[in-house]
């Protein structure tokens, strides 16, 4: 990875710490409208543990343990994190939920074929390379077991941020402290090779709005 892409890593790290420390519980506790689409196709496919990357503070995972299914949840911020445990313990979900730091550019610690579904709303879309990206999708192919299902969301070429801001190549821009890859819809299908890509479906979020794909997509048995 080249040294100013890592810089950028690192400098989006400190921004989102701050951010969670400025406006701790910032997105509330009501769950993500593509979490709770989710929770009905983890359902459907019989999923008891789920895998959320890019947890936040936590208003999807400790959704996902009211719902009834234990959930590991990463982010690579540790302030964030401590805000999710707060929120199950308030919840009464606590003994449904596990937390790790983690940098999603790294491996994921966790043994081949050990969880059910992994749920990703807008990570694959922060500041990772499209390589970085292709190396996310492989960690979730690995730890997934067999009929295993992935849902993420990212904010797509067709969002009116793009092209528009700071500029950092392979169609990532900032704005206001946050870098965001901005994903091409031949880039969701080559990153669904080898698995059953069930549907991408096109929604909006937020008052700009926010323009994203919530993609679906199943290891085969």
């Amino acid at each position: 990875m080249a040294g100013g892409h890592e810089e950028l890593g690192e400098a989006q790290r400190r921004h989102w710490e701050q951010t969670y420390t400025a406006h701790p519980g910032m997105y509330g506790e009501v769950p993500s409208a593509p979490a709770v689409h989710a929770t009905g196709v983890f359902r459907s496919a019989g999923a008891q543990d789920v895998l959320e990357l890019g947890s936040g503070h936590g208003r999807d995972a400790v959704y996902f343990a009211r719902e009834g299914f234990t959930v590991q949840a990463t982010d690579f911020s540790g302030t964030g994190l401590e805000q999710l445990r707060a929120a199950a313990r308030r919840q009464g979900v606590a003994e449904r939920v596990t937390t790790a730091v983690h940098d999603v550019r790294e491996p994921l610690a966790l043994p081949d074929d050990s969880v059910d579904a992994v749920f990703a709303h807008m990570l694959l879309c922060m500041a990772l390379s499209t390589k970085e990206t292709y190396a996310v999708v492989s960690e979730v192919r690995r730890v997934l077991r067999s009929g295993g299902v992935f849902v993420y969301t990212v904010r797509h070429t067709g969002d009116s941020h793009y092209g528009t801001g700071t500029a950092h190549g392979d169609d990532i821009y900032e704005h206001g402290g946050f870098a965001v890859h901005f994903f091409p819809r031949d880039l969701i299908d080559a990153l669904a090779d080898g698995w059953a890509l069930n549907e991408v479906h096109p929604f909006e979020e937020g008052g700009l709005p926010r323009r994203l794909w919530r993609v679906t997509q199943t290891l085969p048995r």
